[in-house]
């Protein structure tokens, strides 16, 4: 049996994080050529290059990520282990891992969330943005559990993947004070014309934003667009616009940035979604956020 070398890893690992060899050189308190040696020890043995130039900093080649992943398990394990030994109580809890599109918001995911996090099987949950196609991937790979989504599995995504709608609510149009008084008065009309903040055209909710708008002949003056339902609610919250959220926060997000509310538009839906490779639900921290999301978060009235 071939033996992984753990210490050539370790420094492999410490290199990964830092950046540079001289920073992880200084950070393990030891020599830059005796960090560089355990690289290419690991290289040789592995058969793969690991790293590359990148200006002044090391990136991981595509098989230095994968190593990479594997590292970070490895030495999270052993931490849990350390502490056990330590304080003799078994700390390893089942990882629950959730991508998510950074167009959800995260007062939603944080909702959708609360059943895994305080579920009884003691759920370590690990949460990871990017694009849907890109988790799309990392899901099929197993790295990922679950995705919440603003959006069906994409069928341009070649991954079985499985969509469980959890709900769906209509807008909230919430400004600083002074912009909400000054356009509450015969809302939805009064948004012509008015400063607004919207998602970007790769969401689905402003697709059918758009679409309600040219119906309605309503035309709002767009003075800025976020991917990040995050830095939307910022800018909102800086009074540079009137921002569009999901009916089922208005009341965390009016606390939380001290905007009031300009009106409700019950004809333009926000729509959410569990994205798994299961095609009926076992998983049991999925089961209990699908569970909550129609039961109370969206109280299901589609």
């Amino acid at each position: 049996m071939e033996w992984l070398n753990y210490h050539h890893l370790f420094y492999f690992w410490n290199v990964a994080k830092a950046g540079t060899v001289t920073a992880a050189a200084k950070e393990l308190h030891v020599a830059r050529t005796t960090v560089t040696a355990q690289i290419r020890e690991l290289e040789k043995s592995s058969g793969g290059k690991l790293f590359q130039k990148s200006g002044r900093y090391l990136e991981l080649t595509e098989f230095g990520q994968h190593v990479f992943q594997y590292a970070e398990e490895i030495f999270a394990i052993g931490r849990e282990l350390t502490d056990f030994m330590k304080t003799g109580q078994p700390g390893m809890a089942k990882k629950f891992v959730v991508g998510m599109p950074d167009v959800v918001p995260k007062l939603v995911a944080f909702e959708l969330l609360k059943p895994a996090i305080h579920h009884p099987e003691g759920f370590h949950i690990v949460c990871y943005e990017g694009k849907l196609p890109e988790l799309m991937a990392d899901l099929a790979l197993h790295k990922l559990d679950l995705i919440i989504s603003d959006s069906v599995a994409p069928p341009t995504v070649d991954v079985r993947a499985y969509s469980h709608r959890l709900g769906q609510c209509g807008l909230s149009f919430l400004a600083v004070p002074e912009l909400a008084k000054k356009y509450r008065r015969k809302f939805p009309w009064s948004l012509t014309g008015a400063p607004v903040c919207l998602p970007t055209d790769h969401t689905a909710v402003r697709r059918s934003l758009n679409h309600w708008m040219d119906e309605n002949d309503v035309h709002p003056k767009i003075v800025a667009e976020f991917e990040d339902s995050a830095l939307l609610k910022v800018f909102g919250q800086s009074g540079l616009g009137i921002v569009p959220i999901p009916m089922a926060i208005e009341k965390e997000v009016k606390a939380q940035y001290g905007m009031q509310l300009v009106g409700r538009l019950e004809d333009v839906v926000d729509r959410f979604f569990a994205i798994s490779v299961e095609k009926r639900v076992h998983h049991p921290a999925v089961l209990a956020i699908v569970k909550q999301a129609r039961s109370k978060i969206f109280e299901d009235k589609e």
